[in-house]
């Protein structure tokens, strides 16, 4: 079957599932595989539950004219992903960095919606299956779409770039993170520079940061800029206090006189900017700006502000690297608070400089007052006598809970495989 007739099939049935257990009547099922499951092994599962059609790229023993064979499912769902893609003439944002991405995707939606059918990533489902799935649940409704582009290796945003082709792009950042991937800093800009090269290639335009002279130089021959940040940019701003919760004036490209967010943070304000710069150049008013981040509540265990008793807590916890972990430490130091207590659970994906990255955190800890301070690694080590250690988060959480905290803000940080919302679950 070729795409067009698979195409066909799709609008009919536009649902498309990859799970079997979430099946509905009607849906297309994907039967991916992967290194630990085989979706063709659970066709008759979806078929039973009432999937309209299956993809599957191995035989099973099920005769049924309600499957469709082709050499490789992953393959197929992501050029039927394109296929969709090119019915749309609208603006596609794609959206990549080491830091901040999914918050600046969620800000920029949240800007966007004010005025237009604006589709976007549900979650952070940013990769080779979930940009296909996001690409097919935009509708004929649509107005414009924001696309966020996870990566940890080469080459991959360049795959993302051939079904997703944006027109649109803005890359948050890049730092110390999926070293183990990318293998250097100078690796991370290279892999999230493919997205302004695709960019370059095919005459669209970039959202640059000017507070990173990097993005600068790595987008120094695409012709079309847009650029916000600090100073030296068509949309600039401010933090305006030092409290839980971020507030931003905007100094130059809208008359906002604040925006008072519900984000924890000053480490969010390029992502307020860059959402303000978008939103704007799509012709978003500023008072629809305004209410749109204003009305932004973080979840999913990002820059939230979480009020337990006396206490406050920042918890930050669905990813970590050196360079978030930095920002957060250090915004952290400069709040308003007489008693501070960090929470840090270990970074992941750092490789053979995991221990390394790991010490300069603590260094960086000591030279601040807290009252106190705990870390769950197993990359943690010779720390000294004021840091309490444990080896999991599990044993982490205990040790928390016995602790007596009275009017106390509190930093809870870590990668996400440390599961450190376990801490105030």
């Amino acid at each position: 079957m070729n795409i067009e007739e698979l195409y066909g099939i799709y609008n009919r049935y536009p649902s498309v599932k990859t799970d079997s257990r979430t099946i509905q009547p009607g849906d297309l099922f994907f039967a991916l595989k992967g290194d630990h499951f085989n979706g063709n092994q659970y066709a008759r599962q979806a078929l039973e539950a009432g999937a309209a059609y299956c993809v599957c790229d191995e035989i099973t023993d099920i005769k049924s004219d309600r499957i469709i064979f082709t050499d490789n499912v992953l393959k197929s769902l992501q050029e039927l992903a394109k296929f969709h893609r090119q019915q749309f003439t609208i603006p596609f944002i794609a959206i990549t960095g080491s830091n901040g991405k999914t918050t600046t995707k969620e800000l920029v939606h949240a800007v966007l919606s004010k005025k237009f059918r604006c589709y976007t990533t549900q979650g952070n489902f940013n990769n080779h299956i979930g940009i296909p799935l996001t690409i097919l649940g935009i509708k004929k409704d649509a107005e414009i779409a924001v696309i966020e582009m996870g990566a940890n290796h080469l080459h991959e945003i360049e795959q993302y770039c051939t079904y997703t082709l944006p027109t649109y792009g803005i890359i948050t950042n890049c730092g110390k993170a999926h070293l183990e991937g990318f293998g250097s800093e100078a690796g991370v800009r290279k892999g999230k520079g493919e997205l302004y090269r695709y960019i370059e290639n095919t005459g669209g335009t970039v959202f640059n940061n000017t507070d990173y002279d990097y993005l600068a130089e790595m987008s120094n021959a695409i012709e079309n800029k847009i650029t916000y940040g600090t100073s030296g940019a068509q949309y600039t701003g401010e933090v305006m206090n030092s409290s839980a919760l971020l507030e931003v004036k905007m100094t130059n490209g809208a008359a906002i006189p604040y925006i008072r967010t519900k984000l924890a943070g000053n480490y969010n304000l390029p992502n307020i900017l860059a959402a303000v710069c978008i939103g704007k150049t799509f012709g978003v008013s500023d008072e629809q700006i305004k209410d749109g981040l204003e009305a932004y509540t973080p979840s999913n265990n990002r820059s939230q502000i979480i009020f337990s008793g006396t206490n406050t807590i920042l918890l930050d916890a669905y990813n970590a690297n050196p360079s978030s972990m930095k920002a957060a430490i250090e915004n952290f130091a400069a709040m308003e608070g007489e008693k501070k207590a960090v929470i840090l659970g270990g970074m992941l994906e750092l490789g053979e400089d995991s221990i390394k990255e790991h010490a300069a955190l603590i260094s960086l800890l000591q030279q601040y007052h807290w009252e106190k301070v705990a870390v769950a690694g197993k990359d943690f080590r010779d720390l000294p006598e004021n840091i309490t250690a444990f080896d999991s988060s599990t044993e982490l959480s205990k040790w928390f809970r016995e602790q007596d905290f009275e009017n106390t803000l509190i930093l809870v940080k870590g990668s996400r495989g440390m599961a450190m919302e376990k801490l105030i679950a």
